[in-house]
């Protein structure tokens, strides 16, 4: 006969175990540090959306909690003022630049990672030296290349148009350096059995190493949309009529209008944020299957 142990009851069941002060005050402590966190990440965020949503008119400088009236007059008169148009060319910015910025990442880093070539060491310490000048060094080289570009469409040049805008997102270095150490760990067993079974190199590239860089393709893809979408600089370079602005300018301006309400400005800061919010959760576990993959070897 098995023998019942000092904490099961005759019917086998195990008994409640005693409260212990020091786990639960652990607890509690756990708790309120996730409330701490919560408050200082998501406060400003929801406090932002609430005044935006919010129809009573607010103080100067002040911000609500709960909103007043619940109505989207707000939003409505920050789209009169220009944001559409601004969300509009944002989004070109985002959908052309974003594909063209992982097709040549992916290129390069295949080049990089999958082939043997005499100064490869060299071309990778050149991308990855573009990442420490800032942006401010290039503003005027910049302005001169694109204004010199001349643009198919128009028969000008770059400057004030979409392709100026986009042209200088194409080319980053972060992208390709992640996708290179990610492309480096997939094993050439499975591109050598390609190869016997026929496959050229586009098709290894795109059905056997693209495929398994999804992860990383995620990773870059949402670094990328912030990059681009967060673009302030080249649109003040480029831009020279308003309808061409993005929204990140555009919100700036109405931040500086001293005629606009504290709610109007707000709603159009919410516009800019949501985007983002949504890609980073729509990519969500590949960013993070990227990431930690990145911090495993082997």
């Amino acid at each position: 006969m098995a023998i019942v142990g000092s904490s099961a009851t005759a019917l086998g069941l195990r008994a409640p175990k005693p409260f212990n002060r020091s786990k639960a005050a652990r607890r509690a402590g756990r708790l309120i540090a996730y409330a701490v966190i919560l408050a200082v990440f998501l406060l400003p965020l929801w406090s932002m959306v609430a005044t935006a949503l919010s129809s009573a008119t607010s103080r100067l400088g002040s911000m609500e909690l709960i909103p007043r009236g619940l109505t989207t007059g707000n939003l409505d008169q920050a789209w009169h003022f220009g944001i559409g148009r601004g969300l509009v060319n944002s989004l070109v910015m985002e959908a052309v630049g974003l594909t063209l910025q992982l097709t040549v990442s992916s290129l390069a880093a295949y080049a990089l990672a999958r082939k043997r070539f005499r100064g490869a060491a060299v071309v990778m310490v050149a991308i990855m030296a573009t990442m420490m000048m800032p942006e401010e060094v290039i503003a005027i080289p910049l302005y001169l290349i694109i204004g010199k570009i001349p643009n198919p469409v128009t028969g000008g040049t770059l400057l004030d148009s979409y392709g100026g805008l986009i042209l200088p997102l194409v080319g980053w270095a972060l992208p390709i350096y992640i996708l290179t150490g990610f492309m480096k760990r997939i094993p050439m067993e499975l591109e050598e059995a390609a190869r016997v079974d026929g496959a050229g190199e586009l098709r290894i590239f795109l059905r056997v190493i693209l495929p398994l860089c999804k992860p990383a393709l995620g990773t870059c893809a949402v670094f990328g949309f912030l990059m681009i979408w967060d673009q302030y600089l080249l649109p003040l370079l480029v831009v020279q009529t308003p309808s061409m602005n993005p929204l990140t300018v555009v919100v700036t301006s109405l931040q500086s209008s001293q005629e606009l309400g504290d709610g109007v400005k707000l709603a159009a800061a919410t516009i800019l944020m949501v985007p983002s919010v949504l890609f980073y959760l729509g990519l969500q576990r590949h960013f993070e299957r990227g990431v930690l993959s990145g911090s495993i070897k082997g």
